[in-house]
């Protein structure tokens, strides 16, 4: 389960891209995360995914 807070969650997404997955749809795929989902919930707060550098910022 992924934190609910949008500020735990850009933390926490970062940390597993990080540590644990190449890409975010490696993530997305193992975590069963809707990957859209995710990625609007993020955008609403002014983050974006770099697929060069593996994170959202």
């Amino acid at each position: 389960m992924l934190p609910q807070d949008p500020m735990i969650l850009f933390s926490f997404i970062n940390m597993k891209l990080r540590d644990q997955y190449p890409s975010l749809d490696a993530l997305c795929e193992d975590m069963d995360v809707d990957k859209d989902n995710l990625l609007a919930t993020l955008a609403a707060m002014g983050f974006e995914y770099s697929e060069e550098h593996n994170k959202f910022w």
